[in-house]
């Protein structure tokens, strides 16, 4: 869950040296991914995240959920979210398998009910834990789940960014498309735009408090997700990375989902 990495990192791409000009599409795939290239190799990561959700009225409660993230080899991250905080939630935990094409394969285990719960492909576009994220926005974002066209590089803040355009390759997504600006020298994206079923603007993404780990990989700090719609927004606050911790297949199984602590 979380895994945004291809959301958080993304690298520019040159054209290339036939001199033939490429096309908005060429260049958006590319730059695709050249993002899942610079990001392979941190192995697996944990890290402790504080996620504070609002409402229209400004009132807020937050969760404390621990986060682990496995790198596959060929095929899409798993990531495994536990809540901690608060009692009601306590001992929540949901595992994504992320795939390219193939829908994510996602569980939630539910402690009032005991029971391992498959979310069916069809519900990915539902608020997850009643946050601004949906179930969608938390598997890694690989690149076969998404058409793409470059649109401009346009200033952003006190750096340059990229302009893309995704296009979701999911037939059941609750998005049309979605607008992303990327750090062209950190490779980092600041922004994204999520436009809904009938393409209006749903939900902005602003990911800011980036911070580099092992001398490469990108992090955000903070990122905050406003939903136009509803006046909701979910700030999630991440600390305590950890790379390289010795993670394996046998920490990501549905099966003892009961049972990981």
């Amino acid at each position: 869950m979380f895994k945004l990495k291809p959301l958080i990192l993304l690298l520019s791409i040159t054209v290339p040296a036939t001199g033939l000009a490429q096309s908005p599409e060429q260049k958006g795939l590319e730059i695709a991914q050249a993002a899942k290239a610079y990001d392979k190799g941190f192995t697996d990561n944990t890290a402790n995240m504080v996620m504070t959700l609002k409402n229209k009225s400004g009132q807020t409660s937050r969760r404390l959920i621990r986060i682990r993230t496995l790198e596959v080899e060929g095929d899409g991250d798993k990531s495994l979210s536990i809540f901690d905080e608060p009692a009601d939630v306590k001992g929540t935990k949901m595992l994504t398998y992320s795939h390219g094409l193939e829908p994510d394969d996602q569980w939630l285990y539910l402690p009032a009910l005991k029971k391992v719960k498959r979310i069916s492909s069809r519900n990915k576009s539902g608020p997850f834990m009643g946050s601004t994220f949906a179930f969608e926005d938390l598997g890694s974002q690989e690149v076969e789940k998404y058409t793409y066209k470059y649109l401009r590089n346009e200033p952003c803040g006190e750096m340059n960014c990229y302009v893309m355009e995704r296009y979701p390759a999911y037939r059941f997504s609750g998005y049309t498309r979605q607008v992303a600006w990327l750090d062209t020298e950190g490779y980092r994206v600041i922004k994204v735009e999520y436009y809904d079923r009938k393409k209006s603007l749903l939900k902005t993404l602003v990911a800011s408090d980036f911070q580099q780990y092992l001398g490469h990989y990108w992090r955000p700090g903070l990122m905050d997700m406003v939903n136009h719609q509803t006046g909701k927004s979910t700030l999630l606050e991440w600390k305590d990375y950890e790379f390289k911790t010795g993670l394996t297949d046998r920490d990501f199984r549905s099966q003892t989902l009961k049972r990981i602590k």
